[in-house]
């Protein structure tokens, strides 16, 4: 589930400074993890103590097999998701990642490389944990965007099957 990047007001100046916080908050309502969250005024908190960080094309976000501790929100740009350097996902604006080692304390399942300049607002471990905890309903919208990625790599890879087994 991707929010249509057309739909976000920009998320940085002219100048590439931080966004406003009406506007990280404007950003937040439209991340799904954050849909239907009935308090704005804990939406309002949340927003104004995220981290906000730049990626330049080209640059590694995250490498797959790394510990992981953050999970990164799409404020504007784009990013390839690579596993083993195959391609399996572009995200863009909107898009949340590496929420995965957050709940699971695994290594990175997969790399991110930005595809053109990106900014990234970063929740730490602790700040997921007492979002779901004030909103349990963060829970079940990250639970529908992963079963979403993994059927999705479901037909990735039961298509690539297909043809290999055609072979």
């Amino acid at each position: 589930m991707v929010v249509n990047p057309a739909s976000l007001n920009p998320t940085a100046t002219s100048d590439g400074t931080s966004a406003d916080l009406s506007t990280r908050l404007a950003f937040l309502k439209q991340v799904p993890i954050f849909q239907d969250i009935g308090d704005e005024s804990w939406l309002a908190s949340l927003a104004e103590h995220l981290e906000e960080a730049p990626f330049p094309a080209g640059q590694t976000i995250l490498h797959q097999g790394e510990a992981g501790h953050l999970l990164y929100l799409l404020l504007s740009g784009k990013v390839q998701v690579h596993l083993d350097g195959f391609p399996i996902a572009q995200l863009e604006a909107g898009a949340f990642f590496g929420e995965m080692a957050l709940f699971d304390s695994q290594p990175r399942s997969a790399s991110v490389t930005a595809l053109e300049d990106s900014r990234c607002l970063l929740l730490t471990q602790a700040q997921i944990d007492q979002a779901i905890q004030a909103n349990p309903a963060i829970a079940l919208n990250i639970i529908r965007v992963l079963t979403a990625r993994v059927r999705s790599l479901n037909r990735l890879f039961g298509a690539c099957e297909d043809v290999f087994i055609s072979w």
